[in-house]
């Protein structure tokens, strides 16, 4: 059987990771069948030996299989031709789990074929609105915590859809507050936001196609001390808010209605409206798809974030 769990959200996505393994490790105590691979290490010689070794003790086996999208295309068609040969879907001795951080590419083979059924997939979107807000109230409850409705609402707004993050928040404002509630003025004191204004101001100076102003507050960044993978994230974060933003624009949804279609607090709404003006949709995907390859090159280890960055700015 094959099961594949992938999207943006990898903080739930990881936690049906790991629920899947504790069961499986409660029922086969030896753990000596279980095979983790991580293809941004390990190569398809790695799968074929622990796929067509036959199991110790005739137990179940459980293949855990990560960053299968980051192979090469013919790679991933070479494993998706594997996978269908071998019948994996079928054969109940061997349980594979293809584990992927991001959303990828939906239209290649490999894809489609861990989506198709019998295979069971699950897309983790990232949480936003009513939704984010709900799941910072049961995570305060589960920490045996308690927060004020208002404060639910501005820790959504600063922190956002970053749930590992957000889980760190919450336990650091328990910790803080202990029996009393978490107020909405603890917030202010004891977490940083997210929203930083300029992020907003250096998408303002690419959409100018101003370099020289993109460099400048690019390295203001970094004087502050903020990272530079977390500045690449703020980036692809805000130009995926844009490019969400222009579409419903052209489709001609009205201003009052993007908050509610996008979950996005109203600030950032205002705001990337705003900016989605500057650009086409078209420029958008460009933008959002080079963002994307400089990310994975940063990744993969074929640049650093920090050059990663300037390329940005130089390339825009």
């Amino acid at each position: 059987m094959i099961i594949f769990l992938y999207g943006e959200d990898d903080y739930s996505s990881r936690q049906k990771l790991n629920e899947i393994i504790n069961k499986y490790k409660a029922k086969h105590k030896t753990g000596l069948n279980f095979i983790m691979i991580d293809f941004s290490e390990q190569d398809f010689d790695k799968l074929k030996t622990a796929a067509e070794t036959s199991p110790m003790f005739k137990e179940k086996k459980l293949i855990v299989l990560m960053n299968a999208f980051r192979k090469s295309a013919s790679w991933q068609k070479e494993l998706a031709g594997y996978l269908k040969e071998k019948k994996t879907e079928k054969d109940g001795d061997i349980m594979m789990v293809f584990y992927e951080k991001q959303t990828p590419d939906k239209r290649v083979e490999l894809f489609k074929f861990l989506t198709k059924k019998p295979n069971t997939s699950q897309e983790f979107k990232n949480l936003g609105g009513a939704k984010l807000e709900n799941w910072i109230k049961q995570e305060v409850e589960k920490n045996n915590g308690k927060i004020e409705i208002m404060a639910v609402k501005k820790l959504a707004m600063f922190v956002g859809a970053n749930l590992w993050q957000m889980k760190n928040e919450v336990e650091k404002l328990i910790a803080f507050r202990g029996d009393d509630a978490i107020k909405i003025e603890d917030i202010d004191v004891l977490v940083k936001a997210k929203i930083e204004p300029n992020i907003f101001e250096t998408v303002d100076a690419l959409s100018k196609r101003d370099k020289k102003e993109v460099l400048r507050l690019l390295h203001q960044h970094l004087s502050r001390g903020e990272k530079t993978e977390y500045l690449m994230a703020m980036f692809i974060r805000q130009f995926r808010n844009l490019l969400i933003i222009k579409d419903l624009i052209e489709k001609g949804i009205p201003y009052y209605g993007l908050a509610q279609k996008t979950g996005l607090h109203p600030f950032v709404v205002k705001k990337t409206f705003e900016q989605a003006n500057n650009f086409t949709l078209e420029n958008l995907k460009k933008i959002y798809n080079k963002l994307l390859d400089l990310e994975i090159a940063v990744k993969t280890g074929r640049t650093d974030s920090k050059t990663a960055l300037d390329m940005l700015a130089m390339g825009v």
